[in-house]
């Protein structure tokens, strides 16, 4: 596990409101209903990509505004997280053994990427299609970071990034240790179950 990098990518935005549950508050038994106003998630908005491994972030960057994350970019991407593994984990570029994960999206599994792959000599692990459950990104990092930032409003991108950046620093190494024994109790019960689809717990395999 140690020698695997994790990442995807994910939409921040200026403002995403709290779900009904999370904005419930207690009131006496006379009181009156509170009265809320419907509100939807903000059309400003940033594009956050991020792997880490079992240590921490490894690689973070922002997508440049109205830049679509297709499979050139996600190349440019890709060697940005090279020259941040060469930087903050010697250990594993010298080993030269690193495993990186992501999921099935377009960009990720285009020719372009997978040529760019093969030349550079990434070793890549397989992800099932439909599977968030087998996706640190998706069961542990960009929640636990909305989470955080749910119900806040940020007028600018500037704002969201900084935002979404300070949320990030907080989280322990001990965090991202966790998040990695989860993904793999995750991954002993999908072979327990042979792949089947698993429900009641929120797994999606």
């Amino acid at each position: 596990m140690s020698r695997v990098i994790t990442g995807d990518e994910s939409w921040v935005y200026g403002y995403d409101p709290k779900t009904k549950q999370e904005s419930s508050r207690w009131k006496s038994p006379g009181s009156p209903r509170p009265k809320k106003v419907r509100q939807s998630r903000s059309t400003t908005k940033s594009m956050l990509i991020m792997f880490f491994n079992i240590r921490g972030i490894v690689h973070h960057e922002f997508a440049p505004q109205d830049q679509t994350v297709n499979a050139g970019f996600y190349c440019s991407v890709l060697r940005h997280l090279r020259e941040d593994i060469w930087r903050k984990r010697p250990e594993l570029w010298r080993a030269g053994k690193w495993l990186l994960h992501d999921d099935n999206a377009p960009s990720h599994q285009a020719l372009v990427t997978h040529e760019f792959l093969a030349h550079n000599s990434f070793i890549t692990l397989p992800h099932p299609p439909y599977s968030p459950d087998l996706a640190p990104c998706d069961f542990f990092l960009f929640p636990k970071m909305k989470l955080q930032l749910k119900g806040c409003h940020f007028d600018t991108v500037e704002e969201i990034q900084r935002e979404s950046q300070n949320v990030l620093g907080k989280l322990r190494e001990q965090d991202f240790h966790h998040a990695f024994r989860q993904w793999q109790q995750c991954w002993e019960r999908c072979v327990a179950a042979q792949g089947d689809y698993l429900e009641g717990d929120g797994a999606q395999t």
